[in-house]
C-alpha cells in the first residue's frame, strides 16, 4: 500500500502537473505570438521561460500519467484554450472547419483516454 505523505496522492498531483504545463504551454504560445518573430524582447523572454515551465511540469506528469494520455489532453486542451484565446483577444477569425477540427482534437483525447487504464 502506498502511503500518502501529502493532501494529494502522486496521481492527483501528476494531473495537477498536467494542467499546469497546459496552462504555461498556452501562455507560452500566446507569447510567442506577441514576441512578432521574437523581435519584442519581454515576450520573446515570456516565452522561453513559459515554455521551459511547460515541459518542466509535463516531465512532472508523465512521471505516473501514461506519455500518450497526458501528450493527448496537453495538446488537445491546449488548442481548444489557445483556440479561444485567438478569436477572442487576438483577433484571429474562426469559422467551421477550424470549429470542426477542433472537435476532432476532442473527439481523439476522448478515445485516448477512454482506451487507456488509469
Amino acid at each position: 500500500m502506498e502511503r500518502n505523505s501529502g493532501p494529494l496522492s502522486a496521481e492527483s498531483a501528476s494531473w495537477l502537473y498536467l494542467i499546469l504545463a497546459i496552462l504555461f504551454e498556452v501562455g507560452g504560445t500566446t507569447s510567442l505570438k506577441m514576441s512578432d518573430g521574437f523581435t519584442k524582447v519581454l515576450p520573446t523572454i515570456s516565452t522561453v521561460v513559459l515554455y521551459l515551465l511547460t515541459f518542466l511540469f509535463l516531465g512532472f506528469a508523465v512521471k505516473k500519467i501514461d506519455l500518450s494520455v497526458a501528450y493527448a489532453v496537453w495538446s488537445g486542451i491546449g488548442i481548444i484554450i489557445l483556440a479561444l484565446v485567438s478569436f477572442l483577444f487576438l483577433n484571429e477569425k474562426m469559422n467551421l472547419i477550424k470549429i470542426m477540427g477542433i472537435l476532432f482534437i476532442i473527439g481523439g483525447v476522448v478515445i485516448v483516454n477512454l482506451t487507456t487504464k488509469h
